[in-house]
């Protein structure tokens, strides 16, 4: 079966053993998110809309819908009315992160049109719309290849990071270079197997740096429907997810402190000898 890119070094036969830190007390999973819901939590869906009425997602909080416009302000125009998913990407992204933090916010950032393509100044525009409206995370199942934008989606992403917004990018399925999913101040996500552990795995020579189910994924799609889909795409918002759990239970984490937790907490990190 042929993979997307990135997704090969979270194989069992490439998956590398990682020795977790030695703290006074163990950081677990349960500490990290047991029993929370991701509530309090506002996680943005960055993508092509989102259908709150589909079962998986059970509603959303809010949203905003982007369009090129070279007659508008930075050439992007913001519509705050409610609007559809345009593709079904979106809506299966939000139904993942729904399943795993029922009770967190979410909202909809439309930035992708019926082809699930959209220009990189959307993108930016979208992300920048995120960080304003003080969104806790943001789901990033997209990314753009424009050399140009390397630079200013950089600076944007660093804002983020200092702002105590987590910003979960899933990397292309492609290998090639896309942004922001390859800044490090992003938690990037590629596909691994949904055998075993149905949590994620921490890679130890990144760019990428985890990889979370998303071969297969039964995902919420248009018109209430239910898909099976491969891709990077449906890893990210499962680390979304828990990561929307873990600042329910831990609020005020700084995105360094998330990446720690679920660095310490990856299926493939042992516990240190003592």
């Amino acid at each position: 079966m042929d993979q997307p890119a990135w997704s090969e070094a979270f194989t069992p036969d490439r998956l590398t053993p990682i020795r977790a830190l030695a703290l006074p007390e163990p950081i677990t999973a349960d500490w990290a998110w047991g029993g929370a819901t991701g509530a309090g939590v506002k996680v943005a869906v960055v993508d092509s809309g989102v259908d709150g009425s589909h079962p998986y997602v059970k509603g959303i909080a809010g949203g905003v819908a982007l369009e090129y416009d070279p007659d508008a302000p930075g050439s992007v125009r913001f519509d705050d009315s409610p609007h559809d998913d345009l593709f079904g990407h979106g809506t299966a992204c939000a139904g993942l992160i729904r399943a795993l933090a029922p009770d967190c916010e979410l909202f909809s950032v439309r930035v992708l049109g019926r082809k699930l393509s959209g220009k990189g100044l959307v993108l930016a525009a979208g992300i920048r719309w995120a960080i304003d409206n003080h969104m806790n995370v943001v789901n990033l199942s997209l990314s753009t290849k424009s050399a140009e934008l390397f630079g200013p989606l950089h600076e944007l992403v660093d804002e983020a990071y200092f702002r105590g917004v987590l910003l979960v990018s899933a990397v292309n399925n492609s290998p090639m270079p896309s942004y922001p999913s390859l800044y490090s101040s992003v938690i990037s996500v590629a596909a691994r197997s949904n055998d075993g552990p149905q949590t994620f795995a921490y890679n130890p020579e990144p760019p990428v740096e985890f990889g979370a189910p998303g071969f297969d994924v039964d995902v919420a799609w248009l018109d209430g429907a239910v898909i099976t889909a491969t891709g990077n795409s449906f890893a990210a918002p499962v680390v979304a997810g828990y990561v929307a759990r873990t600042l329910s239970k831990h609020p005020g984490l700084t995105p360094f402190q998330v990446k720690t937790i679920l660095h310490a907490v990856a299926d493939n990190v042992a516990t240190p000898d003592p």
